[in-house]
């Protein structure tokens, strides 16, 4: 009865080791699948997207409303937007309306109306026509002013860096910029050149989202070609160039 007592205890311990042999043999098989299954997106090549961008178009955009209705989430605002552009357009371009006249002329239509109806009703019997109280809240106008300050102190920062003389590219891609801008201006005035800016704003975005990969995959051929260009040009003329020492000066 002892011997057989004595081996009990020996016979659960290797029952308890043999089980623990499967477990850690299961895990290190799992393991070793779930290595084999991570490693293929580990190495997964990254897509190039235009100007480095990782996030979705309607968020490089913004979100919200705004994005909603340059992508047309919203067809009916989307086009009803386009449309009221596209009339301000015609009646200032097309028809020679000036905005001082058409604005004068809108508020007499409006005053007369209101006034005419508002007098009016002391004769058919109804209630005058409720004219709101219109007030500008606060909040809003200073939020908008914080970020017109950050955006024109993030143009002046810009603006210092391209005068430094750090950076060649970009001052030489500012100068091509603003040359192909000072020509489209001579061609057209302020107003078709915002329309056909605003025009654009809600056709790009919304096509190039639509046919998203495959104007990548151009731009980045276009990218690289132009890296070589610009490395022919470095080495043939702006290498060339003679540049004087920088030398501190100092007070005597």
């Amino acid at each position: 009865m002892a011997d057989h007592e004595d081996s009990t205890p020996s016979h659960i311990e290797s029952m308890v080791e043999k089980i623990s042999e499967k477990i850690d043999s299961h895990d290190s098989s799992s393991s070793d699948s779930d290595g084999e299954k991570s490693s293929p997106s580990a190495f997964k090549a990254k897509v190039y997207r235009i100007f480095g961008r990782e996030k979705p178009v309607h968020k490089v955009l913004g979100g919200g409303k705004p994005a909603d209705v340059v992508l047309w989430r919203n067809k009916k605002v989307s086009a009803g937007v386009l449309g009221v552009a596209t009339a301000v357009w015609v009646l200032f371009e097309l028809l020679e309306y000036h905005l001082l006249t058409l604005v004068c002329h809108c508020l007499i239509l409006a005053l007369a109306i209101l006034f005419l109806w508002s007098n009016a009703t002391s004769f058919i019997n109804k209630a005058p026509p409720q004219i709101p109280e219109v007030h500008i809240p606060e909040d809003p106008v200073l939020q908008f002013a914080s970020a017109l300050r950050f955006e024109i102190n993030r143009g002046f920062a810009l603006v210092r860096n391209i005068t430094s003389g750090k950076d060649l590219k970009k001052f030489l891609s500012v100068i091509a910029g603003l040359w192909a801008v000072s020509i489209l201006g001579s061609w057209v005035n302020f107003l078709t050149l915002f329309y056909i800016i605003f025009v654009l704003l809600h056709t790009v975005p919304v096509l190039y989202e639509k046919y998203e990969d495959p104007v990548d995959s151009f731009a980045e051929k276009a990218m690289v070609e132009i890296k070589k260009q610009y490395a022919v040009f470095d080495a043939k003329v702006l290498s060339k160039i003679p540049r004087g020492p920088l030398k501190d000066k100092k007070m005597a």
